[in-house]
């Protein structure tokens, strides 16, 4: 089966730009069987969605908690006639009753700085995970798993930085088979080049790193 990760998506300001950790995504996509029905989280501009609607599953049903990229992933499976069911949602609560074959998700995982407002407003909303970058990680590894079809895939995309052994044991408390990868280390973009320092000054990073490593976790329910 070909996977084939749309490159010319339309992007109206403050929605996600599909970027590294989407294309780690699209690349553990190709590892999975879609089944019958998949569920992305945090849609953005659809970009996952999208694809594995393109790549044969049966139907797909993507999620966001912006309004705006809502709009924008409904607009680009329109233009692709693609059956893609576009939904606002805060991650799986408009989905709580149903259950997916395959579960992808690429949650704001960065860690915000003392100085940042508590709540994330604007295109912060996007990629601030919280203090230690799991505020939304850990409900999602909370509430994901019981989407899951017997025989069902979660894979989560995330830096190192917020905790991969987090995620991991998460999701084996769930009742998960948990492995990690694919991997791949990344430059550092805007977004945390300014939060560079702080992440040194915390620890996160060693002195002068500029460079983040990203991981798939992949989570699967016994059937």
């Amino acid at each position: 089966m070909r996977y084939v990760l749309f490159v010319w998506l339309f992007r109206p300001p403050g929605v996600y730009r599909p970027q590294g950790d989407t294309w780690l995504l699209a690349e553990a996509l190709r590892t999975v069987r879609l089944g019958a029905r998949v569920l992305d989280v945090g849609t953005g501009t659809g970009a996952l969605a999208l694809t594995a609607a393109r790549s044969g599953a049966g139907q797909v049903i993507a999620v966001d908690v912006c309004a705006q990229a809502v709009f924008c992933a409904r607009v680009n499976a329109w233009l692709r006639r693609l059956p893609v069911r576009v939904v606002q949602s805060d991650l799986v609560d408009a989905v709580r009753d149903e259950v997916f074959d395959l579960i992808l998700a690429n949650p704001p995982y960065v860690c915000s700085t003392a100085t940042d407002p508590a709540r994330p407003r604007g295109p912060r909303h996007a990629w601030d995970g919280g203090a230690g970058g799991r505020v939304v990680l850990d409900r999602l590894c909370a509430t994901a798993p019981a989407l899951l079809a017997p025989g069902g895939t979660l894979l989560i995309v995330q830096s190192a930085l917020s905790g991969i052994d987090s995620t991991v044991d998460l999701l084996r408390t769930a009742g998960l088979r948990v492995t990690v990868g694919p991997r791949r280390r990344q430059p550092f973009g805007p977004v945390m080049m300014a939060r560079a320092r702080d992440l040194e000054e915390r620890g996160l990073i060693c002195p002068e790193q500029r460079y983040e490593e990203l991981a798939v976790i992949r989570a699967e329910r016994q059937r």
